[in-house]
Order: structure tokens, then C-alpha cells, then sequence
């Protein structure tokens, strides 16, 4: 009788406990910088998400009333931290001796930091936030992640699509006994084709230049639909803040894109996810000369992703800057090996016309007339028409000319569009 009645009273405990499982899209787990982004960003992307964490606030590190400067990310004001950092400095911009210049680091109290990320998390529609819940147990049934928290004392089981481990330590992973490997920054080159993959920027971390995130940093490999943001930037080091957002909106535009797309990690699709983090501001490559406020930062930024124009670091720099250098002359040698790459008719072209050292304005429409099969004297007539009127190019129309890195990104962009080439997760170009 006494095994009856515990069979019962335990079936009925399971029972509540299943009745009352919470369904979410995306769950992300930890409440720091890099976690409260990722809840943001995968929010902000239409997808239910529901960020834990067993603190009593969002960024519970940040709670400190001194002042303290965040010196990195000035150059690169990029999506969530480009957003909080012109919060902050609203805030803060009647205080005396506050320096509101835009490439200032910025000083902040961080318990004022907190309640700057807390109030844009209130403003998020699809996003709820748990505090005072510990993680417990995850175990994965079927396609979908189940995930056991307490919350004030009581146990309560999530279901995800979607997990994004933003603990100090991956703790998640951990627990499902997976061995979590730090980031190699060596890979960090535009050497390699991962820059094609980016998904974050960050400035100077030690012994370090401006970098990118490679998509393949976040995923973890042996476990779908698991991101971990730890990997590439561990601890919640005030100095990292920066980085540590940038992170986590690629970790949250990631998720979207699976929880979205009904797929899983194994089947990423670079570009979109690229994309999305474009619409919200983000930048994909860490060039400290483009301005959030460039019409044509999107345009300049997917060209380059794509590895058409590389970033120049500057002469006896010691900061590790990376430029895009807009108003410099595109070289034929740097862009004649990309475009054969991904452009069958590029080889007939070059051997036809020759293009010598400096890619002329002429070069260019001559080529894009070759891709696009329009026809030369209607196309030249046209961009001549919209150079300054649409285009607000600034020098003079010339088919003679060298063209400008940013006159090719825009003109590329709009009329070849070669971001739209599908690339994996290695960076290759895929047919």
C-alpha cells in the first residue's frame, strides 16, 4: 500500500511538474553582459526568449558606486554596446568634466551600467527575465532542451529549442560533460577565411589587435543547438564589457536564426544571421573608421566580409586598429582574385580588358555590365545620373579615374551583390 500511494504521489508531482514547464524559443543561461545581450538580441529578433540567472539583478558584478572608465570600444561602436554606450553617456553628459566625445572611452558607475542594461531589457517585447533561478540539470528529448531550474525554492522545467550557456565557466556544458576549449585568436586573420563568418568585433584585448568572432567560436560542436559564449571571452571583467555585448548579440542573432528557421547548429546559414546582426547595427569587421552614422556602413561592411576589400592596419600602429580607409584607390590586385572566385566570367573579362594597376571607375562598370549582362553605354549614363544626386559621392564622375573603396563597396554592393554568396562555416564559398 505504502509503494502505491509514493507511485502515485510521485506521478502526480510529475505530472505538475510537465503542466507547468515553461516553452521558449531561446533560453539563455547567466545574467551577465555577454547573456543580457544575447536575451536582447534573440528578443529583438521576434523569438520568444527567457534569460536566468540565480542573482538578484542582471550583471550582478556591476554593482559598484565609483566610477570606472571602460577604455576599449570607442572605435567601435557596434549594435547593444553602441546602445549602451550612447545611453550612458545621456546620463552622464550634465556631470562636470564628462567627455562626451564620440571616440572617448566612457565612465560610468556600474550599478548605473546595470540599470542601463535593465531598462532596454524592459523594453524588449518577447523577452522575460528570471532572477533568483539556479540552473540544476539539462538533458536534451528529441530536438528540444530540457532544462531544470529552481526558482525562489521551487523546481521548474524549461523547454527550449535553443540554449545559450553564458555562464563564468560554462557551466551548462559542463554539466553535460562536455570539455570546453578557450577561443585561439590565432585564427584571427584575414590570412584564414573565417573573417567571412564574423558574427562579433572587439578592441585590444592583451597582446592582441582589433579582432572578429568567427561564427564556429560559439557553437559547440557536439551538442545542437547549444551556443557558449564563455569559450571566447571568459569572466565578466568590467574592462570586457564591450566585447562581452558585441558577443552576445551574435550569440542571440545565432539562436534566432535556429529557433526561427526550425534547424539546428549543423545548419547555419552565415549570411542571414550576418544580416540580422546588420539590421540591428552590428558591425561584422572591426574597422575603427567607419562611423555608425555612414550611410553606407551596411554596404562597406558586407563587401568587405566577403573578403573583396581587406582591412588595412596602419604603419608603426600600436593599438591594433584595422581601417577600411574609404577615400583610399582600390588596387586591381586585390580584387581581380576574389572576383574569379566567385565569378565564372571574371577570367574572359580580365584578359579582355586588362584593368593595370589602379581599378578605374570605368573598370568597374565595364565589369558589372559583363555579370549583370546590361548594357555599358545604359548603365554609365545612369550611375553618372545618381553619383552625387543618389549616391552623394562627393568627387567628381570620371570613367578614368581610380575608384575609391567606398564607391566600389556601394556600387558592388547594390548592383553585384556579392554578400549574397553563400558561404560555410569555414568561410568557403559555397557553389
Amino acid at each position: 500500500m505504502a509503494k502505491k500511494i509514493f507511485l502515485i504521489i510521485f506521478l502526480l508531482n510529475s505530472s505538475f511538474i510537465y503542466a507547468q514547464a515553461i516553452k521558449t524559443d531561446i533560453l539563455v543561461v547567466g545574467g551577465g553582459a555577454a547573456g543580457t545581450a544575447a536575451a536582447i538580441q534573440g528578443a529583438r529578433s521576434k523569438l520568444k526568449t527567457l534569460l536566468i540567472t540565480p542573482d538578484t539583478q542582471l550583471c550582478s558584478s556591476m554593482t559598484s558606486q565609483t566610477m570606472v572608465a571602460v577604455t576599449r570600444g570607442a572605435s567601435l561602436p557596434s549594435g547593444i554596446w553602441g546602445e549602451f554606450r550612447k545611453r550612458t553617456i545621456a546620463f552622464y553628459k550634465k556631470t562636470p568634466g564628462y567627455d562626451t566625445t564620440g571616440n572617448a572611452g566612457i565612465s560610468f558607475e556600474p550599478y548605473t551600467g546595470a540599470a542601463i542594461l535593465k531598462k532596454i531589457t524592459d523594453t524588449v517585447k518577447n523577452l522575460t527575465v528570471k532572477l533568483n533561478s539556479s540552473f540544476t540539470a539539462i538533458k536534451k528529448d528529441g530536438d528540444i532542451w530540457e532544462v531544470t531550474i529552481s526558482h525562489d525554492g521551487e523546481s521548474q522545467l524549461i523547454k527550449a529549442k535553443v540554449v545559450i550557456d553564458a555562464t563564468t565557466g560554462a557551466s551548462v556544458a559542463k554539466k553535460l560533460g562536455i570539455n570546453v576549449f578557450p577561443f585561439d585568436f590565432s585564427t584571427n586573420s584575414q590570412l584564414t577565411t573565417l573573417y567571412r563568418t564574423s558574427i562579433a568585433v572587439g578592441e585590444s584585448l592583451p597582446g592582441q589587435p582589433a579582432y572578429f568572432v568567427p561564427l564556429s567560436a560559439i557553437v559547440e560542436k557536439t551538442a545542437d543547438n547549444l551556443l557558449i559564449t564563455d569559450k571566447v571571452i571568459p569572466g565578466d571583467d568590467l574592462q570586457y564589457l564591450p566585447n562581452q555585448l558585441t558577443l552576445g548579440q551574435g550569440a542571440g542573432a545565432t539562436a534566432a536564426f535556429c529557433a526561427f528557421f526550425k534547424t539546428t547548429t549543423k545548419k547555419l546559414n552565415v549570411r542571414i544571421i550576418q544580416g540580422e546582426l546588420l539590421d540591428f547595427k552590428a558591425y561584422l569587421l572591426p574597422f575603427t573608421d567607419m562611423k555608425p552614422t555612414d550611410p553606407y556602413l551596411r554596404a562597406m561592411q558586407q563587401v568587405a566580409v566577403t573578403g573583396l576589400l581587406k582591412g588595412k592596419r596602419p604603419v608603426n600602429d600600436d593599438g591594433g586598429q584595422l581601417l577600411f580607409m574609404p577615400d583610399s584607390v582600390v588596387n586591381t590586385a586585390e580584387v581581380e582574385p576574389f572576383f574569379k572566385e566567385i565569378y565564372s566570367r571574371a577570367f574572359l573579362w580580365f584578359n579582355k580588358e586588362k584593368p593595370t594597376g589602379k581599378f578605374t571607375q570605368g573598370n568597374l562598370l565595364s565589369f558589372i555590365s559583363e555579370i549583370t549582362l546590361t548594357e555599358p553605354k545604359v548603365l554609365q549614363i545612369n550611375i553618372q545620373k545618381a553619383w552625387k544626386a543618389q549616391y552623394k559621392f562627393t568627387s567628381d564622375f570620371d570613367m578614368n579615374r581610380p575608384v575609391t573603396r567606398r564607391e566600389f563597396a556601394v556600387l558592388t554592393n547594390k548592383f553585384l551583390n556579392p554578400f549574397a554568396r553563400t558561404v560555410d562555416t569555414a568561410g568557403r564559398m559555397v557553389n
